[in-house]
C-alpha cells in the first residue's frame, strides 16, 4: 500500500468528483522521474473516464479540468503539476478512491476512478498506448506529461460547459412533458436543441408595468426577494404564526438535477416562472403545478456544478428575462417560451454569471463572475435594453482610472482579478440607485496576488451605488480592504427607512452587519453577528478593519486560524426585513477554518483549508437570528446543528421561514423565533422561499436543492453524520388545509 500523510485538505469542492474538506492522505513522494513504464492506457480508457469525469467531476472543476468555480482546484496546468508532479498514479487513484466524491468517498469505484486518471493523463499530454492503466501504476504525473498541458478544445474559465473539446457526452435529459432526449455528444439534448420543448399558451396574459415592479401586488412575487428593496418579506397574512401548523403540500415539481440549484421562482397573475439547472424554463399554473410550457434556453450545466447556480430571472412587459451563467442575458416569451433575442454581456470568450437578475424598467441589471486575471475586459456590472437587447452600460468593478485605479500596487491592470458581483443588486426607485455588493480580488490571499494588505484593490468588497440610468458611481464604501481568506462582502443589499434616514444594510462572509446611509454612503455602525477573529478591531466611527497581526506575518504551507470559516457567517442565502417587527432576520453559519495558502504560478487561488466547529456554540453550526434595524442589538436567535443553506422571507402573518441542509424547513414566530411548524424535503432545503396567492388563497414555495462550494462541505467535514440525498431537487408549494 502506498504509504500517505494524513492532513484535513480543504480543496474545496462539491458532489461530483470534487476536492473538498477531506481527510486527506498525502502520498509520499516517488523517486525521480522517469520513463512512463507502467502508466499506459488505451484511447477507449480515456474516453470512458471522459464520460465519468463530465457527469460527475466538471460542475466543480470545470469541463476543462482547470475553469471550475474558484473554489475547485485545476486537474491540469501548472499548479497541478507542481503539487502533483513528483507523486505517482497510483497515488492520484488511491487519492481519488479515498476521497472523492466527498458526500460518498470511493462511490465511482476501482474501474471508474482508474478511467478518470486515465482522462487526465491524456489531458496532461501522455499519448495513448494500447495497455489498459492499473490503479498500481508507479510513475510519476511529470514523467507521463507534457509540462502541464490541458489537452485540445479548451474553453473560457466559467464559460459554456458545453464548449468541451470532442464533446462532453452527459446523461440524457428529459423534456418536461415525458419524452426523452438522444443523449449523444456535447451535452446530450441540451447541446442539440434549443427552444420550446413543450408548447402551451399563458391565456389572458397582462403584460409587467414598471409601476407594477415599483409597488408589486401582494399577490404577484415580481422581483427577485419580493420587491427592489431587498426585503424578503411578503404582506400576506392569510397564513399566520395562529394557523401555520396547519400547513400541507398541496403539489410539487421535480427540477431537473444536472447542476446547482439555488434559484428563486416568479410568480405574476396565477403564473409561476421557475428555471432548473442548465437553463430550463418553465410556466406552471401556480395553483395546481400544471406545465403550460417549456424551453432550453441555454447551455448545458455538468452535475453537481457548484460555480453555475441561475439565482434569479425577472419579468418585464411580456418577457421572461434569463441571466444565463455563460454570461449571456436572454429574453424569453412570457406567454409561450419562444426565445426572443440573446445577448452576450462581453466578445471575450470566458466570462460567466450566477447574479440572477433585477429588472429596472427597460434595464435588466447582471453581474458577473469568473473574473479572473486574464480577463482582458475586465469585470463589470451590465445593463441591457430589455425590448431589443442592446448592451447599454457597463460598471467597471476593479477601477480602471482615477486615485481609486492606483489602489492596487503596482500590480499592472492586466494581472489585477476579482471584484465579481455573483448576486444581484437592489433599487431605489427614489434615488434612482443601485446598490451591488462585490466580491474580493483574485487570487484569494494577497501573497498569491503580489499585492500587500495595504493595497485596497479598490472596488473590492464593497458597495458600489449606481445611478441606473448611465451607471455611474453615485458613491462606494469598502468593508474588507486587501481582503485575503475568501470571506468576501457580495452578498445582498437591503434597503429600509428608519427615522429620517435612508438606510442600506449588509452582512458579507465575515458576520458582520454593516449600516450605512444610502443617500450619502456614510458609515452609521455594525453588528458582529457570529464570532470573528480575522480583524482585531473595527473602527466605530468609519468601519475600517484593522487586520490582527499575524495575518501579515502569513507565510506559504503555514496554517492560520480563521473566525468565520469561508462557509461565511453570511453567505448568499437572503436575509429578510420584517418590516412590522423593525427587524432584520439573518441566516448564519457558524464554522472557523485553518487556512493555508499554497504558492501557485499563472493564476489559482492556492487555499487549503481545513473546516472547524466554532468555539463557543456547542456544535450549532446553524443560527438563524433577528436584529433590530435602530439598535443592531440581537433580538432572538434559534441555533442547532445543520446548516441553513438558504434564503429567508418574513410575513406580515408573523412567520419566517428558512430551510436547512437537513432537509427540514420551518416556520418560525418572527417576535421569539420559537419553531411553529416543520416539514421535511427529499434532499436539501435550498434556494430562495417565496409566498403569493391566487384566488385569495396564500400559498408558500420553497425548493430542495443540490451543489454549492464552501456552505455545503464546511457542514459536511463538522457534521458527517448528517446524510444528504444527491437527487431530488425540487420545488415544493403548501397551503392551508381547506378544512382549517
Amino acid at each position: 500500500m502506498i504509504g500517505r500523510w494524513r492532513l484535513l485538505l480543504v480543496a474545496a469542492m462539491i458532489a461530483g468528483c470534487a476536492m473538498i474538506i477531506v481527510t486527506a492522505q498525502q502520498p509520499s513522494p516517488a523517486g525521480a522521474p522517469g520513463p512512463a513504464q507502467g502508466a499506459s492506457y488505451t484511447a477507449q480508457q480515456a474516453e470512458r473516464g471522459r464520460v465519468a469525469y463530465q457527469s460527475n467531476c466538471s460542475g466543480c472543476h470545470g469541463p476543462n479540468l482547470d475553469d471550475g468555480p474558484s473554489d475547485a482546484p485545476p486537474l491540469t496546468g501548472v499548479n497541478f503539476v507542481t503539487f502533483w508532479g513528483t507523486r505517482s498514479v497510483g497515488d492520484l487513484f488511491n487519492y481519488i478512491m479515498d476521497s472523492m466524491p466527498p458526500a460518498t468517498p470511493g462511490a465511482l469505484g476501482d474501474e471508474t476512478t482508474v478511467n478518470v486518471v486515465a482522462y487526465i493523463l491524456q489531458r496532461l499530454g501522455a499519448p495513448a498506448g494500447t495497455t489498459e492503466l492499473a490503479s498500481s501504476a508507479t510513475t510519476t504525473l511529470s514523467a507521463v506529461g507534457r509540462g502541464g498541458g490541458r489537452g485540445a478544445g479548451r474553453g473560457g474559465r466559467g464559460g459554456d460547459p458545453d464548449a468541451v473539446g470532442a464533446g462532453a457526452g452527459g446523461t440524457p435529459m428529459v423534456f418536461g412533458a415525458g419524452t426523452g432526449a438522444g443523449g449523444g455528444g456535447r451535452g446530450g439534448a441540451l447541446g442539440d436543441f434549443r427552444g420550446v420543448t413543450v408548447h402551451g399558451e399563458v391565456k389572458n396574459y397582462v403584460p409587467v408595468t414598471f409601476e407594477m415592479l415599483k409597488n408589486p401586488p401582494a399577490s404577484d412575487w415580481l422581483v427577485f426577494r419580493g420587491n427592489y428593496q431587498g426585503w424578503s418579506y411578503s404582506s400576506l397574512d392569510q397564513i399566520n404564526r395562529n394557523n401555520v401548523q396547519h400547513l400541507q403540500l398541496v403539489w410539487q415539481w421535480a427540477m431537473n438535477d444536472s447542476g446547482t440549484n439555488q434559484t428563486s421562482p416568479i410568480v405574476h397573475n396565477g403564473i409561476l416562472y421557475l428555471v432548473s439547472p442548465s437553463h430550463i424554463v418553465q410556466a406552471l399554473d401556480a395553483k395546481t403545478g400544471d406545465l403550460i410550457w417549456e424551453t432550453r434556453a441555454g447551455p448545458y450545466q455538468a452535475p453537481g456544478g457548484s460555480g453555475s447556480p441561475i439565482r434569479s430571472i425577472g419579468i418585464m412587459g411580456d418577457k421572461i428575462l434569463l441571466p444565463a451563467n455563460n454570461a449571456h442575458a436572454v429574453a424569453i416569451n412570457a406567454r409561450n417560451g419562444e426565445i426572443v433575442w440573446d445577448t452576450p454581456l462581453s466578445d471575450v470568450a470566458g466570462h460567466a454569471t450566477t447574479s440572477g437578475t433585477i429588472v429596472v424598467g427597460d434595464k435588466m441589471l447582471q453581474g458577473m463572475t469568473g473574473c479572473g486575471p486574464r480577463q482582458t475586459d475586465g469585470c463589470y456590472i451590465s445593463a441591457i435594453d430589455v425590448n431589443s437587447g442592446k448592451r447599454l452600460w457597463r460598471f467597471q468593478t476593479r477601477a480602471p482610472t482615477g486615485p481609486e485605479a492606483n489602489t492596487w500596487g503596482s500590480l499592472p491592470m492586466d494581472q489585477r482579478g476579482g471584484g465579481e458581483t455573483w448576486i444581484a443588486g437592489t433599487y431605489d426607485p427614489q434615488l434612482n440607485l443601485t446598490y451591488w455588493g462585490t466580491a474580493q480580488a483574485k487570487p484569494w490571499s494577497f501573497m498569491n496576488r503580489g499585492t500587500t494588505l495595504a493595497d485596497k484593490l479598490l472596488y473590492t468588497s464593497s458597495t458600489v451605488a449606481l445611478n441606473v440610468d448611465d451607471g455611474k458611481l453615485a458613491w462606494y464604501h469598502q468593508f474588507a480592504p486587501a481582503e485575503s481568506f475568501d470571506l468576501d462582502e457580495v452578498f445582498e443589499r437591503v434597503l429600509l427607512d428608519a427615522g429620517n434616514r435612508k438606510l442600506v444594510f449588509n452582512a458579507g462572509k465575515a458576520g458582520v452587519l454593516w449600516k450605512m446611509d444610502r443617500q450619502t454612503g456614510e458609515f452609521l455602525g455594525f453588528k458582529e453577528m457570529v464570532k470573528q477573529t480575522v480583524w482585531e478591531r473595527i473602527d466605530p466611527k468609519t468601519g475600517v478593519p484593522t487586520y490582527r497581526p499575524d495575518v501579515f506575518e502569513m507565510q506559504y504551507d503555514k496554517p492560520i486560524n480563521i473566525c468565520p470559516s469561508t462557509q461565511g457567517g453570511k453567505n448568499w442565502g437572503a436575509m429578510s426585513y420584517n418590516q412590522p417587527t423593525g427587524v432584520l432576520i439573518v441566516p448564519l453559519g457558524q464554522s472557523c477554518m485553518d487556512f493555508y495558502v499554497r504558492k501557485t504560478v499563472g493564476g489559482g487561488n492556492g487555499a487549503v483549508r481545513r473546516f472547524l466547529a466554532m468555539p463557543d456554540t456547542n456544535g450549532n453550526i446553524g443560527k438563524l437570528a433577528a436584529y433590530d434595524v435602530n439598535t443592531m442589538k440581537e433580538v432572538w436567535s434559534h441555533q442547532q446543528r445543520a446548516a441553513y443553506l438558504g434564503g429567508v422571507i418574513s410575513t406580515a402573518g408573523g412567520i419566517a421561514i428558512a430551510g436547512d441542509i437537513d432537509r427540514y424547513v420551518r416556520a418560525h414566530d418572527v417576535k421569539t423565533g420559537k419553531v411553529l411548524w416543520q416539514t421535511r424535503l427529499g434532499t436539501s432545503a435550498q434556494g430562495f422561499p417565496i409566498t403569493y396567492s391566487v384566488d385569495g388563497k396564500q400559498y408558500i414555495a420553497v425548493m430542495a436543492g443540490l451543489g454549492g462550494g464552501s456552505p455545503r462541505n464546511a457542514p459536511g467535514a463538522i457534521a458527517p453524520e448528517i446524510k444528504i440525498p444527491q437527487a431530488g431537487q425540487a420545488l415544493y408549494v403548501y397551503t392551508l388545509d381547506d378544512q382549517k
